[in-house]
């Protein structure tokens, strides 16, 4: 006869937010105050029912519904209202399909993102990074935000398409971008479309912005066809496109034929998930640093002792960089860019003990679960050392999915930390940045991403710290193996 105990279900709080607006619902909320919206919802439930527009919607606020959704993706597949303005942008690409079709093209895709080819991209990083440096005056006032837009459109331009895109070219996608993620998210917020179709400034300007991003990929596919193949992302997807890409890395399948509208919606979804949410996190790192001495002085020790000289960062640095990899996953928990994302039920099912319809959206948000104090400790304190090898606690591995988790997690993880620790590396190795006199942390504008979209910061030189206190900080990172299928974590010791 067994003794065992049997597993105890655990029972969940539901409710629904108050303060719903005729029509609007809690978009005002959202698109005014959208952190503070976010952060009352637990308070009603840990599932809240809430208004996107006339629709309703739930917001999962605790991180073991979010991993039951996210790992349920034939149940919560891509969709909602978020998913659904982004499909009209992206297209079928990576992030807008649906799961029946996610397989083939993310095993298309994969080679190029894996950890041994993410190496090769370490000169291509640094180069850029050390170009933004160059164009920094020492003593002069800077454009944080605008600089780090310029530099991870430049790398991940090249990453996808090598050199096609001349500097002209380059700032306009820029530009474009910025001007189209401002647009989707009140479009997502405010699911109306009669209201967007106005002859407004804002929505000709989204217009306007989303016409010529697709102009000029479809240019530079054009000169692709004309000139020779190369070794990037779109002469993987060209290679595709006429049948003679051999076998995927995984299993020695062969590879599915692409379409040409594909390998447009392809190079639009990459090219728009990884500039802006990139450049945010660097921004948002440097204020961060700023704004606590302390951290700053420990990640100059450890720059001085492993880039001595001042040097560049080798893919050799990257086990050694190890509490510059801890300030890049702390201001990923702390100011995470992408901070709201929503899925839809593809049948009726129950989540968190409530009944949901068919096509019911489901909301998560990244920033909520970050800020969880059950999970967190004092979440709004910026604190590097959290992410220490051997110091992430269970609940907080769990908690932190700055890149989502299951087979839909960010085909990219690993590369955006790789660029952001060797970006980070190489400018504050060279810079320090201050605030300016008198300036205010204010809460930044909402956008699908989020994050000081124009912060001005003064370009300070940087001495090198006495080498004894240098050697003090210096740190190997533990190994460490990760699924990327199930960790909803990215924290350094994945490094």
């Amino acid at each position: 006869m067994s003794r065992a105990v049997p597993e105890q279900k655990r029972t969940w709080r539901t409710g629904t937010a108050p303060g719903i607006f005729p029509i609007l619902g809690h978009g005002i909320a959202l698109y005014r105050q959208p952190l503070a919206f976010l952060n009352s919802l637990p308070a009603y439930g840990d599932l809240v029912e809430i208004r996107l527009g006339p629709q309703r919607a739930w917001m999962v606020c605790h991180p073991e519904l979010t991993h039951e959704v996210l790992m349920d993706p034939h149940t919560f597949d891509k969709g909602g209202p978020l998913y659904d303005r982004l499909g009209k942008l992206m297209g079928d690409g990576l992030v807008t399909c649906r799961q029946p079709t996610h397989r083939d093209k993310r095993r298309l895709l994969q080679p190029a993102f894996r950890p041994s080819h993410v190496a090769e991209y370490t000169d291509l990083v640094t180069e850029e990074a050390a170009a933004v440096c160059r164009a920094w005056p020492v003593g002069q006032d800077v454009a944080v935000t605008e600089a780090m837009m310029a530099l991870t459109t430049r790398v991940t331009s090249r990453v996808l398409l090598s050199d096609s895109l001349d500097d002209r070219t380059t700032a306009e996608v820029r530009d474009c971008l910025g001007a189209v993620v401002r647009g989707l998210f009140v479009r997502t917020v405010v699911p109306i479309d009669a209201l967007f179709r106005l002859p407004t400034p804002a929505n000709r300007r989204y217009r306007r912005a989303l016409s010529r991003l697709h102009e000029i990929i479809d240019a530079a596919i054009r000169e692709r066809r004309r000139g020779d193949d190369r070794d990037d992302v779109l002469g993987t997807l060209l290679k595709a496109a006429k049948g003679d890409a051999s076998t995927a890395a995984d299993g020695g399948r062969p590879t599915a034929l692409v379409t040409d509208q594909e390998v447009h919606d392809h190079l639009i979804t990459l090219l728009l998930t990884g500039v802006e949410t990139q450049a945010l996190a660097l921004t948002s790192a440097f204020s961060l640093l700023a704004r606590h001495p302390q951290a700053e002085r420990r990640l100059h020790a450890e720059l001085d002792s492993v880039l001595a000289g001042g040097r560049r960062p080798t893919p050799e640095d990257l086990p050694h960089l190890v509490y510059t990899r801890c300030v890049v996953s702390e201001t990923l928990r702390h100011s995470s860019p992408g901070w709201l994302f929503t899925r839809v039920a593809t049948k009726e099912t129950e989540l968190a003990g409530c009944r949901l319809p068919e096509g019911a959206t489901v909301l998560y948000s990244p920033h909520l679960l970050h800020h969880d104090p059950s999970s967190f400790p004092d979440p709004g304190r910026f604190d590097p050392d959290r992410w220490l090898p051997g110091r992430p606690t269970a609940e907080e591995r769990r908690a932190m999915m700055p890149f989502s988790a299951g087979n839909r997690k960010c085909l990219g993880d690993e590369f955006a930390m790789v660029e952001a620790t060797l970006a980070l590396a190489t400018i504050a190795g060279r810079r320090r940045l201050r605030h300016l006199p008198g300036y205010v942390d204010r809460k930044p504008r909402p956008g699908i991403t989020m994050g000081p979209r124009s912060l001005v910061m003064t370009c300070a030189p940087r001495s090198p710290m006495p080498s004894a206190a240098s050697l003090a900080h210096r740190t190997t990172a533990a190994p460490c193996t990760s699924d990327s299928r199930t960790a909803g974590d990215h924290v350094v010791d994945d490094a």
